[in-house]
């Protein structure tokens, strides 16, 4: 069974040493992926989640308006006091994380995957590539992308089968490629310039509740 509350907790912890120390300009910073959040806005998501989760708030959750009240309910908080609210939070979620849906944890373990990717984007510092909570994010989003065209995902790190029976196409790329796609980091460009076998099918690599970029991401 997958270890997500580890995956997180490793996860949180990269992300906390990583934005700490930034000065104001950076923790203000647009990050290209998501051109309407700062690092700080980010932060205030991730952190968001976890105090949602723990009371219960999941009325209309991952739409907009959840996603977005997390933000402006923490916009005038310090950046300092922002950590330490995600530390205490996020180490309540990670006590409770083993009792979660492993879905829901999977979910989790992605969504805070992307963004730590997100905020690397803004600080051009790469990162995290390897980590165990990407390979969480990858096998997890194989299991719940949409499988009514069977596709298979080769990279570095093996292969998984999205949907059942013979595969109508194969794309190989990277891991880190994969899970961006996800959740619409890269373009249907993009995606359709990767490896594939099979005739492409890049609309298939994206989670329902995302679209695709418009415009080319390259990280």
């Amino acid at each position: 069974m997958t270890d997500y509350a580890r995956q997180y907790r490793d996860l949180r912890g990269r992300v906390i040493d990583l934005v700490r120390d930034l000065d104001d300009a950076q923790v203000n910073a647009v990050a290209p992926a998501t051109p309407e959040w700062r690092i700080r806005d980010i932060v205030a998501h991730l952190t968001g989640v976890c105090a949602d989760v723990l009371a219960g708030n999941l009325g209309g959750v991952a739409t907009d308006d959840w996603t977005g009240k997390q933000v402006t309910d923490r916009r005038d908080v310090p950046f300092d006091e922002l950590l330490k609210e995600w530390e205490e939070k996020g180490t309540a979620i990670e006590a409770a994380m083993p009792d979660f849906p492993p879905i829901a944890a999977g979910q989790m373990v992605t969504d805070s995957v992307t963004h730590e990717q997100d905020i690397r984007g803004a600080l051009d510092t790469p990162g995290g590539r390897d980590s165990d909570a990407l390979d969480g994010a990858f096998r997890w989003g194989a299991m719940v992308l949409d499988g009514s065209e069977p596709l298979r995902l080769e990279s570095e790190a093996g292969t998984a089968n999205v949907g059942e029976g013979e595969p109508v196409a194969t794309v190989r790329t990277s891991r880190f490629e994969l899970v961006r796609s996800y959740t619409g980091r890269r373009s249907l460009d993009q995606m359709r310039g990767y490896d594939w076998e099979g005739d492409p099918r890049p609309e298939r690599l994206v989670l329902a509740i995302f679209t695709p970029r418009e415009t080319p991401l390259v990280e």
